[in-house]
């Protein structure tokens, strides 16, 4: 046994040594296709000819590579040369390389964007893969950025590639913002969209902004031609409950894609000045239906704070807002922590691990959704949950009648043998919510598993599923 584990264990550090050193190789070569790019313009496909066309007697400024690759654009009565040119001079910013920021990457650069800005600090994980299509399994556990980047680079190595490997705060987003023409968001949660936004009027910059969670998405255009801002639409920020992220709630993967590239198209349109962009007009997609409905919304507001005629909101006030406190939630993408309960009311995933071992009389309640409890669960858990919590106390006393009489047959004692009661959820939140509605409602020793499942996961089986 011990030398199958390690023989596993060697394996898999040649794995990781292999994955490192082909990123490292990925990187290299598209950092030099990329400067041999550079060095050959202007060129004729490698052909030496003095009497070769050259690239200069062309009025329009496009290069025969340049015409070559674009020319399915250029053959576009609509777009054109005068498309394909304003967009080679443009420049855009993505916020995020994630579900969103993957396909608008992807398309803008293949389009031929002069610049192309990404902002993120986050690293590749196994669970965006079903999502995130610029990042390959050989990334995972290294910056989003530089996976990103290089990906952008081997599509098209004529566009330059600008990596802000940073999280994006007030003290750097007017630095960045200003560096581009025009802003696309591609994150998901409340506070990165006021702040994005906010910069944006500030800086005079259109925004791109795209959404999309479980089985629909949105776009629409701010900040451009007179039109609206978020702060507009949204001047009081939503409910926390009503902010969810997909690593709480899921998405299908295709559906971010599908935003993420009509995003890109928006900003094509803008950069180009080709088209219709979606200012004061929002898309709405649903997945399921195969729907795509353009519902018009309000125009920008007088009164809005940032953008409203008598605003005197401005770079300094901009820099010391708090999005976070506005919100009441966090720029962080790490999942969120509550501290409801006392340290008495609470035990470890380990303690849980013990009180199994030693064969403590207790019941285990999860109160996961019942779609989270069918992906896994510990042997044993009583499923209620949370929100039928209220309805459903019957099963927690049937539960623990039918634990304490097997515990009697057990002992073969007439005492009645305390039966622990503690509830587990999927990262210990909604475990303390429950715990607290259980003692005020006459179950005063019930305890909440710290950490949740993931806690499990991490301090007693790393074999446990995490999703």
């Amino acid at each position: 046994m011990a030398s199958t584990t390690g023989e596993s264990s060697r394996i898999l550090h040649e794995i990781e040594t292999l994955k490192s050193a082909k990123f490292d190789l990925e990187r290299r070569i598209s950092a030099l296709e990329s400067q041999l790019h550079n060095l050959n313009q202007p060129h004729n496909n490698g052909v030496s000819n003095a009497s070769s066309t050259s690239p200069s007697t062309f009025p329009h400024g496009l290069s025969p590579d340049m015409i070559y690759r674009y020319s399915r654009h250029l053959l576009l009565p609509s777009f054109g040369v005068q498309g394909q040119l304003r967009l080679s001079k443009s420049s855009v910013l993505v916020v995020g390389a994630g579900g969103l920021g993957s396909p608008a990457l992807l398309y803008l650069a293949a389009s031929g964007v002069g610049r192309l800005g990404i902002v993120d600090h986050d690293v590749v994980e196994l669970n965006n893969m079903h999502r995130q299509i610029i990042h390959t399994e050989a990334y995972i556990g290294r910056s989003k950025v530089e996976s990103a980047a290089a990906t952008c680079r081997s599509i098209n190595s004529t566009v330059q590639i600008v990596e802000h490997k940073e999280a994006l705060r007030t003290s750097n987003a007017l630095e960045i913002f200003s560096k581009y023409d025009i802003i696309v968001d591609a994150t998901d949660n409340a506070p990165s969209r006021y702040m994005i936004s906010d910069c944006c009027v500030v800086l005079g910059k259109p925004l791109v902004s795209g959404a999309a969670l479980g089985l629909e998405g949105q776009l629409t255009v701010y900040n451009y031609n007179g039109g609206p801002c978020y702060r507009c639409l949204f001047p009081t920020p939503p409910p926390t409950t009503a902010c969810q992220r997909c690593a709480d709630s899921g998405v299908l993967g295709v559906v971010p894609g599908i935003i993420g590239c009509l995003q890109a198209l928006e900003a094509i349109k803008i950069a180009s000045a080709v088209g219709d962009p979606l200012s004061g007009r929002m898309l709405l997609f649903d997945a399921l239906a195969a729907r795509i409905r353009i519902v018009k919304i309000r125009g920008r507001s007088v009164q809005c704070e940032v953008c409203g005629e008598n605003s005197e909101f401005k770079a300094a006030q901009f820099q010391e807002f708090d999005y976070e406190k506005f919100t009441q939630s966090p720029l962080s993408t790490s999942p969120l922590k509550l501290k409801l309960l006392e340290p008495n009311s609470r035990i470890s995933a380990r303690e849980y691990r013990d009180r199994l071992h030693s064969n403590e009389s207790h019941v285990l309640v999860d109160v996961r959704p019942e779609h989270h409890f069918k992906i896994v669960s510990l042997p044993n858990s009583l499923n209620i949950p949370l929100a039928s919590l209220d309805g459903r106390l019957e099963e927690v006393v049937s539960a623990l009648k039918e634990e304490e009489h097997k515990h009697k047959q057990k002992s073969k004692s007439s005492s009645n043998g305390d039966v622990e009661l503690y509830v587990v959820c999927r990262r210990g939140n909604d475990s303390q919510r429950a715990v607290k509605y259980l003692q005020e409602n006459g179950y005063p020793s019930a305890k909440d598993i710290i950490g949740g499942l993931e806690g499990w996961a991490q301090e007693v089986d790393p074999t446990f599923p995490s999703y």
